[in-house]
C-alpha cells in the first residue's frame, strides 16, 4: 500500500481528500501544519507529498524546500488555491513534480496521485527470480538459496529483505523504506528485528560475516546491499 503525506490546514479540504484517497486504497497520514508535516516526513516513508502552499508553522514552499535538502526522489504535488503562473512556475522551480489548483475535481487528483506515485516507484533492476552474487545463489520465487552452508530454504520475510536490498544494489535503504516494504505500517516490528535479519544473511552468504562485503551497515540511517562491480571498483580505487 503506498502512503502519502498530506498536509493541508483546511479541516473539510484535508478530510474530504483523505477519505477519496484511501478509497482508493493508499494509505494518508493526514497534517494539518508544515512543521508537523516535516516531522512525520524525518520519521516515517511515504511515496508521495501532497502539500497546500498557504499553511501556518512552515508553509508549503519552505516545507518543500527543506524535504528537497533531504529527499530529491519523493514526488511532490502541490494542491493549493495559488493559482497564478508566477505561483506554479515558482512552486515547479522549487522541485514540486506538479501542481493542481482549488478547486478540484477528486477524480484527476486521484489519477494524477496514482501517476505520481507509480512514476516514482523504483523499477527492479531483476531480470529474473534467481539471482547470484559470489558463490551464493537465491531463488525468490521458490525461497531456495545456496550459501555458506550449503542448499537452505529462506522465510518470505526473509526473501522480501532481501530482494528488496539486491532491488536498490549500492543505495542505501533507510530502516523507514524497509519496515514499509516487508513489514507494513499496521503491525511492525523493532529495528532490532531488522538487525537480526542482516546477521543472517551475513552467517548465510558473507564468507567473513564479522567483516561483511555484500550487506553493509550505514550507521543511523540502513543497509545496502554492495554488487560485485562496486567492490571491484573499490578495489581497483584503493
Amino acid at each position: 500500500m503506498s502512503r502519502i503525506l498530506l498536509v493541508e490546514d483546511e479541516a473539510s479540504i484535508r478530510q474530504m481528500v483523505k477519505l477519496n484517497l484511501e478509497a482508493e486504497g493508499f494509505e494518508v497520514v493526514s497534517k494539518d501544519n508544515g512543521k508537523d508535516a516535516y516531522k512525520s516526513f524525518r520519521s516515517e516513508h511515504f511515496d508521495l507529498l501532497l502539500l497546500d502552499i498557504m499553511m501556518p508553522e512552515i508553509d508549503g514552499i519552505q516545507l518543500l524546500e527543506m524535504v528537497r535538502l533531504e529527499n530529491d526522489k519523493v514526488p511532490v504535488m502541490f494542491l493549493t488555491a495559488k493559482d497564478s503562473s508566477a505561483d506554479k512556475v515558482l512552486g515547479l522551480k522549487r522541485g514540486a513534480d506538479d501542481y493542481l489548483t482549488k478547486p478540484f475535481n477528486i477524480e484527476e487528483l486521484t489519477l494524477r496521485v496514482s501517476k505520481l506515485i507509480k512514476r516514482g516507484k523504483p523499477t527492479s533492476t531483476l531480470k529474473s527470480e534467481h539471482f547470484e552474487f559470489g558463490k551464493n545463489k537465491v531463488n525468490f520465487q521458490t525461497f531456495e538459496a545456496v550459501g555458506n552452508q550449503g542448499e537452505f530454504l529462506l522465510t518470505k520475510k526473509e526473501a522480501m529483505l532481501l530482494k528488496l536490498l539486491i532491488e536498490r544494489e549500492n543505495e542505501v535503504v533507510s530502516r523507514q523504506q524497509i519496515l514499509q516494504a516487508v513489514w507494513g505500517y499496521d503491525v511492525y516490528p523493532s529495528t532490532r528485528t531488522i538487525d537480526n535479519f542482516i546477521l543472517s544473511f551475513r552467517k548465510y552468504f558473507e564468507d567473513e560475516p564479522r567483516d561483511p562485503k555484500y550487506f553493509v551497515s550505514i550507521r543511523g540511517v540502513g543497509y545496502k546491499f554492495v554488487g560485485e562491480t562496486q567492490q571491484h571498483t573499490s578495489s581497483e580505487a584503493a
